[in-house]
């Protein structure tokens, strides 16, 4: 059987990278799911490359408004919400010379109030036994210049996790997050600084990682999928680093 056999998952910044290949093994494990992202075009791009239950919906990650919007569509489509996988989010390099309130106010309404407060709008409609399941980054232990904004955004999502983890845990909802290392992913190319930057940056990963490459997207995949199923139904809390052991040796 399935791991997912009609369960309800909603799966934000759905349009590439991980939140799409997860998408597309929710899919395959019988999941109805939800897909978001900012652009309408690339949403609609999508109907080929997909296969199943699923609906499309334009959400900004940073906005309390779209989010609430979010869930109601979901839940009037296809009723209550089995997991939530927070994966939407915005990368940016900025020393602190650099810093602007700009900038730091835009990387943490993507990555902290979006996904904080979609998870205040589905509350009240998450199943028993449900998943949660935030996106952070080996950043939130390990410290790279210029990246003040973003990775103390993914500790913050750290410290939700576990506070979340015990809020929902008398309700029978799991909160945990998956920790990516350096992933094959187009967020690289999603980024506030020249591409020769960034390239000098990717090329040094491999050498930094104990397994000596990139991780793919189908390995976030895989890690979300054991932490939507009840093949984690006792793990809470937690932070699943993915990331080949780039911040662990």
């Amino acid at each position: 059987m399935n791991k997912l056999e009609n369960k309800v998952a909603v799966i934000t910044g759905a349009t590439s990278g991980m939140g799409l290949e997860t998408a597309k093994r929710f899919l395959k494990e019988g999941a109805k799911v939800v897909l978001t992202g900012r652009s309408q075009e690339k949403l609609d791009n999508l109907r080929s490359e997909l296969t199943g239950d699923y609906l499309l919906v334009k959400a900004e990650a940073s906005s309390v408004a779209d989010s609430k919007k979010l869930i109601a569509k979901t839940v009037d489509t296809f009723g209550k919400i089995d997991a939530l996988f927070l994966n939407a989010g915005i990368f940016r390099v900025e020393t602190i010379d650099g810093l602007t309130e700009e900038i730091f106010d835009e990387v943490y309404n993507v990555n902290v109030r979006g996904p904080l407060f979609t998870v205040n709008a589905a509350h009240d409609y998450l199943n028993e036994g449900a998943s949660i399941i935030f996106n952070t980054s080996v950043t939130d232990v390990k410290g790279f210049p210029g990246m003040s904004a973003y990775a103390s955004s993914k500790a913050a999502l750290r410290s939700l996790t576990r506070t979340l983890a015990a809020e929902f845990g008398p309700k029978g909802i799991r909160v945990n997050a998956i920790s990516p290392g350096p992933i094959d992913t187009p967020i690289y190319g999603k980024h506030n600084v020249p591409q020769e930057n960034i390239d000098t940056m990717a090329a040094n990963f491999p050498s930094m990682i104990s397994l000596g490459r990139f991780g793919q997207s189908e390995e976030i995949a895989n890690t979300a999928l054991f932490l939507a199923s009840s093949d984690s139904s006792y793990i809470t809390g937690a932070e699943i680093p993915v990331d080949g052991g780039f911040a662990q040796v």
